[in-house]
């Protein structure tokens, strides 16, 4: 793969998942979307562009096929890796509540086991402290 930025972690990721479609994928594989129609009855995606994201999200190694547990066929399931977006699939979420809805427009909302409102992710330094794009800088790593 050419990629967009072969020394930014950012411009690498977004190279893998930064398209509306394959954000959708994975989120609804976060849930429990597992085969083919799921995906595409919930995104409303083309089929040959969901057959095209599933390929590239497989080949990346964030989702696998795996075997139905009736045996009878293979759904997808997301790996270790692609479990790991899922603080930027709650942050994707919390941005766009307070900032693409109107005050008084419904959206959904994610919550934990208990029912209460996922609370908002902030980056933290080792200390605790609040981190930010004015607190941080970035350094090339050999």
């Amino acid at each position: 793969m050419d990629w967009t930025d072969p020394s930014c972690p950012v411009a690498r990721a977004v190279d893998v998942v930064g398209d509306r479609w394959s954000l959708l994928i994975v989120r609804d594989a976060m849930d429990g979307a597992r085969s083919f129609t799921d995906f595409q009855q919930r995104t409303g995606i083309a089929r040959n562009i969901l057959a095209d994201r599933l390929r590239k999200l497989v080949a990346h190694g964030l989702i696998a096929q795996v075997e139905a547990p009736s045996g009878k066929r293979r759904v997808y399931a997301l790996t270790e890796a692609g479990k790991e977006l899922f603080p930027v699939i709650v942050t994707l979420r919390q941005w766009g509540e307070q900032h693409a809805f109107e005050a008084d427009e419904p959206h959904s909302v994610l919550v934990d086991e208990h029912g209460a409102a996922v609370p908002r992710l902030v980056p933290a330094a080792a200390d605790g402290s609040r981190l930010t794009s004015d607190t941080t800088s970035v350094r090339f790593k050999r």
